[in-house]
This record gives C-alpha cells, structure tokens and sequence, in this order.
C-alpha cells in the first residue's frame, strides 16, 4: 500500500480501510516514514500545497504581477511521530508563503496515543 500513488479523485475508502487494518494487525505504524496513513497524508497535503499556490498566483495576476510556477521542491514534514517526503510548489519570484505547512513547522500527529478527543 505504501509504495502506490493514491488517486484522490478514484480514492476507494473501503479498500483502503482494509489495507489498513491488515497493516496494523501486522504491527505498522500509522504515520512517520513507511507508515499507514502517511500516503495518503502526504497526497492530501501535497494537494492543499498546489490549490494554496493556483489561489497565490491568481492574487499575483490580479495585481498585475508577472509571476509563474517554478517546479517543485522537496520538503521533509517532521511530525512528531517521524518524517516524511512533501514536494512542494514554488513560483518564479519565491514569495509564496505556504498556509497549510509552513516553512519549518512541525505537524503534530493526534494518532500517537490514537485518541482523537485531545
């Protein structure tokens, strides 16, 4: 499960709820690097990332700046139960500031002790 690349558009919950609970039967971890949820993690964030920049770029246009994509950047999310990989926009004149992941933040992680009401 770890090594595809999740579809968010043809995203099936039930299989990926199956998966899951296998993974965790054979003791995986939920998030960090190699983790359960972090595919899935890592393509909703990734996909918060490009909409954060389509909205900045749309701001630069409208102000009559002449900005543009740049390619991507990798980025590592610490969180506070281990790391992953993020790949991140950039735009030509470097003054997009990231809403969702800020530059050098640390994501915590509500799934160490797997209670959601802290």
């Amino acid at each position: 499960m770890n090594n595809k690349e999740i579809d968010l558009e043809h995203f099936d919950f039930s299989q990926f709820q199956a998966e899951a609970i296998e993974q965790l039967k054979l003791g995986q971890s939920l998030t960090g690097k190699g983790g359960i949820l972090t595919p899935l993690i890592k393509k909703i964030l990734e996909a918060a990332l490009e909409g954060e920049m389509d909205s900045h770029l749309s701001d630069c246009k409208s102000d009559n700046l002449l900005n543009r994509r740049n390619g991507k950047l990798t980025k590592t999310i610490k969180t506070d139960t281990g790391s992953f990989e993020l790949s991140t926009p950039r735009d030509r004149d470097s003054s997009f500031e990231p809403e969702i992941v800020k530059k050098r933040q640390t994501v915590p992680s509500y799934s160490r002790n797997n209670r959601v009401n802290d």
